[in-house]
């Protein structure tokens, strides 16, 4: 049986690494799990205010997301934490209070930088608000990936067979996480 996953990720950046990683995943991805992307930068900012009329694009995102089976998030580190743009999808699906779209349902993250520690802190960060938002986020195994920059070619395909069969043995170990639910 396929699983319906969201994947959302934490860099608006034409040529992000977290989007060319979150690509080849999905690429690599067993069967049994059905990747869409779910596009987070058209999301007003958080407003409770705004929850009386919903913008229609977050009435589509909180279905998305209460539609997924599972949850993938690729984040870079932005100063030692999360992208705004990723807490802010984080606030729109868990709202208003007492609608948290995102409980109860597996998920996995994945933390790259273009620095050796591969987002490790943005990792550990976005963890705890899965925490409270209530995402069954898998443990290990844990995947940083570091020095980004040299990873793709000119065609945004990954150069490192290392570095694939990491990401392999990855969501391979994601899928399983997921069939648990």
């Amino acid at each position: 049986m396929s699983k319906k996953i969201a994947v959302l990720v934490g860099s608006l950046r034409k040529g992000s690494y977290n989007k060319k990683l979150a690509h080849e995943i999905i690429n690599i991805a067993p069967e049994s799990l059905e990747m869409e992307i779910i596009e987070i930068g058209q999301l007003a900012l958080y407003n409770e205010d705004l929850d009386e009329n919903p913008p229609a694009e977050w009435v589509e995102f909180r279905q998305k997301i209460k539609d997924a089976d599972g949850y993938l998030f690729f984040t870079p580190e932005y100063n030692r934490s999360v992208s705004a743009v990723l807490k802010n999808a984080l606030d729109v699906g868990s709202r208003p209070y007492g609608q948290n779209n995102w409980a109860s349902k597996p998920g996995a993250v994945v933390s790259s930088s273009i620095s050796a520690l591969g987002g490790a802190v943005a990792n550990h960060t976005l963890r705890q608000s899965l925490v409270f938002l209530d995402v069954y986020t898998m443990q290990q195994p844990e995947a940083y990936i570091g020095n980004t920059m040299g990873l793709f070619d000119e065609n945004d395909k990954l150069k490192s067979e290392d570095t694939r069969a990491f990401l392999k043995s990855w969501v391979d170990a994601f899928a399983a996480w997921v069939h648990k639910f």
